[in-house]
């Protein structure tokens, strides 16, 4: 086989390694700033936070436009999935909303997480109102778009280059699932079916996100979608963290 044969084998590989990087590199991040740091000035916290999220979310440019020199294009936001998108993530956001203060909240499932997650805020600095007002409008206007642009537009969209398009779903939103689940079990506990039960949750998202930026084009729809629903997290997190607020 000769040098110009063998290029493109070479190229596949080196792609797939990128997108098998790109799958793991969150969930160490957060075992990182959530778990190892735990506990540390929030200083420390914020800054490997800072970072780790910067080489997250600057890797996919730098590996598609520096590296492997592919053109630019304009990013697609057609209308196409907007109605559907919007109907899933009002759809679970109430539900999130109902099932907290109906079933888990009165019943005590969340008893155990609630010091946690005071706990975890507290130690990351966000004390007041205005600061937690502050975070909760960057995740789901901000976070929740890179998140979809690293999530939807480069790990799945990379995988179904080497993949077929179910293959490419489960694959992708199992990484997405992947971090939440150090999320969920910090604030749960390892051992509580909740925090796998949520972080499955998660994964079905992440799954109704990539069918529908394959099936529309856009990130458009995807990223309303995720908008509502971590605006429902926040608006659900506020109730938990409100007696700290000072």
């Amino acid at each position: 086989m000769t040098e110009q044969a063998n290029q493109p084998c070479q190229h596949q590989r080196a792609d797939l390694a990128a997108v098998v990087f790109a799958l793991v590199f969150p969930s160490l991040v957060t075992w990182i700033y959530f778990v190892t740091l735990a506990g540390q000035e929030s200083t420390w916290q914020k800054l490997a936070a800072g970072i780790g999220k910067g080489i997250q979310f600057g890797f996919p440019l730098v590996w598609v436009f520096l590296i492997l020199r592919e053109p630019w294009q304009r990013p697609a936001w057609k209308r196409d999935g907007i109605l559907a998108g919007t109907l899933f993530g009002v759809t679970v956001a109430a539900a999130m909303v109902a099932l907290y203060h109906v079933g888990l909240k009165p019943l005590g499932w969340f008893d155990a997480a609630h010091e946690e997650i005071r706990a975890k805020v507290a130690g990351m600095g966000l004390d007041t109102p205005l600061k937690y007002l502050a975070l909760s409008l960057f995740y789901p206007l901000c976070h929740s778009l890179l998140e979809e642009y690293y999530w939807r537009w480069f790990v799945f969209r990379r995988l179904r280059r080497h993949v077929a398009l179910p293959a490419a779903i489960v694959i992708s939103s199992l990484g997405f699932m992947a971090h939440h689940v150090i999320l969920l079990a910090t604030f749960f506990g390892w051992n509580s079916p909740l925090a796998y039960f949520f972080s499955l949750c998660v994964a079905i998202g992440g799954a109704a996100w990539a069918w529908l930026y394959a099936r529309s084009g856009s990130l458009l729809g995807p990223w309303i979608s995720h908008l509502l629903i971590d605006a429902a997290i926040f608006l659900i997190g506020y109730s938990v963290v409100e007696p700290i607020l000072n």
